[in-house]
């Protein structure tokens, strides 16, 4: 084993391990016990499930509470779990418990795996993740249990606490709501901030990205001092957050159809709706009464995502906005692009292109052929599509009436969107054979 995965690349190494570990999780799922029923579920109903909590999207074909066991919800809250924290991360978690040696290459693959900007330290960076992500998710599962245990009593509350922290600050979407109404997540508690709150927090910390934890904790308050990726995450996240909700509060939820909400639902929904598209799955609005400037808007946000290094998919902050910042600096006639008193070496632009137009070609075809082969309006079609590839997992209710090919599609998505473009394309790559000199340039016209 260890010959064989010492000729792999990191890319690779990260590819074969959510293919694992997603197949591990498929063969759990297929076990008799991990249905209510006592009946054995499909392969690709499994795999469908699987792919969805280790890609910590949140699109299922059953409703998680009545349809999945105690076993199968705890199989589920693994994979999501494993998914969110990374593959290599948990690897080397279990390797530094154990005590063995962390070499030189799994550090290369566990910087490949959380997108930091160097070798040095990553060992102590990944405990650093061990400790903040359970941090958090304890923190989280104490603020849901005071709403829960009194709802559901002491132990049921206690699980959904738990579950409910791990789903939102790994950026799943799982939930176990239909204990109330089958596929309702969280619509119950649309006016609670007690729910909402927590889940909101958790949902952004688990979405900027352990680098920028770090960064902050060394940091503290002194932003000059704070790098310049995480100002752009920062920066990035507070805005697309923001203007989201006041086009929820200003526009969307002024419509008739919302007429019986009170002026705190509205705060609370415009909020929540702006945050977990970025990319959690909750809901606690009914999408599907959503207008159409709504839906689209939510589709932007699925496909931008959270930010490198974190539970979240999507393109990601950093490369929304290379783009924006490439545009400024094309209006003003600058020859690099430059923010924050630094200038951005041009590898970062030429990523954040491929990227998005691995997932805008992906997703674009993910939902045409979604479409064509359900019968769907495209619209339904492209949502179920960007919630795939960004791993959100908000759904207009489409996911379970799916069929054998949309189904794949949609897994097939969700596992790029999870392992990101450029990793797709390092695995796919020679990456070794560059061109002896450089050929003549040639000017094209743009535009």
């Amino acid at each position: 084993m260890s010959k064989i995965l010492g000729g792999l690349t990191p890319a690779k190494v990260i590819l074969g391990g959510f293919l694992l570990l997603i197949l591990s999780g498929t063969l759990l799922l297929m076990l008799p016990f991990a249905t209510r029923s006592g009946e054995s579920v499909p392969f690709l109903d499994a795999l469908f499930t699987a792919t969805s909590a280790t890609c910590v999207t949140g699109l299922v074909l059953h409703d998680t509470y009545t349809f999945w066991s105690e076993f199968g919800q705890l199989v589920i809250l693994l994979l999501i779990q494993t998914g969110g924290m990374g593959v290599v991360t948990v690897a080397v978690a279990v390797a530094m418990f154990t005590g063995k040696k962390i070499g030189l290459r799994q550090r290369l693959v566990m910087q490949e795996s959380i997108s930091a900007p160097q070798m040095g330290g990553i060992v102590r960076l990944t405990s650093f993740i061990l400790k903040a992500t359970f941090l958090f998710e304890g923190i989280g599962a104490f603020f849901l249990a005071l709403r829960f245990c009194p709802e559901f009593g002491l132990l049921r509350g206690l699980w959904f606490a738990v579950f409910h922290s791990i789903s939102a600050f790994c950026n799943a979407g799982f939930d176990l709501m239909g204990i109330r109404e089958p596929f309702s997540s969280l619509t119950r508690y649309v006016g609670d901030p007690l729910v909402n709150l927590p889940v909101m927090l958790l949902i952004v910390t688990g979405g900027i990205g352990f680098f920028v934890w770090d960064d902050l904790r060394h940091n503290k308050l002194n932003i000059h001092h704070y790098r310049l990726q995480t100002k752009l995450v920062l920066s990035g996240t507070g805005l697309l957050i923001l203007l989201p909700a006041a086009f929820f509060f200003f526009y969307e939820f002024q419509q008739p159809g919302w007429s019986g909400m009170s002026i705190g639902e509205r705060l609370l929904a415009s909020l929540f709706q702006s945050v977990t598209p970025r990319t959690a799955g909750f809901n606690t609005v009914d999408l599907t009464q959503l207008q159409s400037p709504g839906i689209l808007l939510i589709i932007s946000l699925m496909v931008i995502g959270g930010s490198p290094g974190s539970t979240a998919g999507g393109i990601k902050t950093t490369t929304f906005a290379m783009l924006i910042l490439c545009v400024g600096s094309t209006f003003r006639k600058k020859d690099c692009i430059q923010c924050f008193s630094r200038r951005i070496p041009p590898e970062a632009l030429r990523n954040a292109v491929t990227i998005l137009m691995l997932y805008l070609t992906l997703f674009l075809c993910g939902g045409n052929l979604i479409s064509c082969v359900e019968g769907l309006p495209l619209s339904a079609a492209l949502f179920e599509a960007a919630s795939a590839i960004g791993t959100v997992g908000l759904s207009l209710g489409i996911t379970g009436e799916l069929g054998v090919v949309s189904r794949i599609t949609l897994i097939t998505l969700m596992y790029f969107g999870r392992v990101g473009g450029l990793t797709m394309l390092y695995a796919l790559a020679d990456g070794h054979l560059r061109p002896p000199a450089q050929l003549p340039l040639e000017k094209v016209t743009v535009g």
